[in-house]
């Protein structure tokens, strides 16, 4: 039989892109809201900062814990009110909270409490080894007026780290990302946080361990927003390293000590390992926690990252069916004809025959 023409398998359809909340915005936009951005947090640390002192002097807060835990909630509230205007002014559709960097799902709470415990373990690691090497001098203050000290501190710090959470790799991060990529926009974000510290000069410490820790820890924050794309894992490991180390413990925060009060903490080692009055942000075993503190986040975080960062699978495919020859489709359609009844045999059932005289039965 010579052979057919069959017709062409039709070509497989494209995966559907991913919904977007909104028309795509240009690279060069992007950038833009992420300088925007950026500005509008130094000046919104400015106005709280100013803020709050005018209002401890004019409701006379004489309390060392009132005018941070002011200016904190002052500093958040402007953050809020800058991104919701350059939200405005883009004109995107998203929901506040998802543009903000905090979705709401229900693996909130765990990942805040798995970020808590990252961070409260970092703490853990920094302050065991000047323990075991007797570097630390505690002195307690167990007054009931101390532990109302420990409550707004904590409070204050809850609300500083979700602030500089929502400036820093909220709204900012997602647009720089958009705008340069994951990998570019992280080690851009790192150079600037580096940059930052190593114009807030520390006397006593050295420049290099801190610009290095300051970059790791940077470097650190922002896996947690690409491993969730949310904020409820970096706020609550920045939150427990900081509460940790300065409220908990009673040791330096980036130079600050007035976050202690039940317990207050001179640290007298080596710079190395204490970081001598700047805090752990000094020191050199930072770095090394802060190393090995990454490929733990990232295996804690595999099966959000599965969930929450990987494109959807849309189960897809197309017809593979291929249609019979010409000459077996003629005859199948020949078969399928209808049979005139004329042309039939009819087979009629046999009669019995009765026997003859004579015959012997067989």
């Amino acid at each position: 039989m010579p052979p057919t023409d069959t017709t062409a398998v039709p070509p497989p359809p494209r995966a559907a892109p991913p919904p977007r909340l909104g028309p795509a915005r240009p690279r060069p936009l992007q950038f833009a809201l992420f300088l925007a951005a950026m500005a509008w947090y130094l000046c919104a640390r400015a106005l709280a900062l100013s803020a709050s002192r005018g209002l401890a002097l004019r409701f006379d807060l004489g309390d060392s814990a009132a005018q941070p835990l002011l200016e904190a909630a002052a500093l958040l509230f402007l953050i809020v009110l800058g991104f919701a205007l350059l939200r405005a002014i883009e004109r995107r559709r998203a929901p506040l909270r998802l543009t903000l960097g905090l979705p709401q799902r229900a693996t909130s709470r765990a990942e805040w409490t798995l970020g808590a415990a990252i961070g409260w373990g970092l703490a853990i690691a920094s302050v065991l080894p000047m323990a075991l090497a007797r570097a630390l001098n505690v002195r307690l203050w167990t007054a009931p007026r101390a532990f109302e000290l420990l409550g707004l501190s904590l409070l204050t710090l809850a609300i500083a780290t979700l602030a500089n959470a929502l400036a820093l790799y909220g709204y900012g991060f997602q647009r720089l990302i958009e705008a340069i990529g994951p990998v570019r926009a992280t080690l851009l974000l790192a150079l600037l946080a580096a940059l930052a510290r190593a114009l807030n000069p520390a006397y006593g410490t050295r420049l290099a361990p801190r610009v290095l820790v300051e970059v790791l820890a940077s470097v650190l924050l922002a896996l947690c927003w690409l491993r969730t794309h949310g904020l409820w894992l970096l706020w609550g490991l920045h939150f427990a390293w900081a509460a940790s180390t300065a409220a908990l413990f009673g040791l330096p925060l980036g130079g600050t000590t007035e976050f202690a009060s039940v317990i207050d903490t001179r640290a007298a080692g080596p710079l190395w390992l204490t970081g001598g009055d700047y805090g752990p942000g000094a020191a050199l075993l930072s770095i090394f926690l802060l190393l090995a503190a990454i490929p733990i986040l990232v295996r804690a975080t595999s099966d959000y990252a599965w969930s929450y960062t990987h494109p959807p699978l849309i189960p897809a495919g197309y017809d593979v069916t291929i249609p019979p020859p010409a000459a077996h489709a003629a005859m199948e359609q020949a078969a399928a004809q209808p049979v005139n009844p004329g042309s039939l045999v009819q087979i009629l059932p046999a009669t019995p025959r009765s026997p003859v005289a004579g015959t012997p039965p067989e």
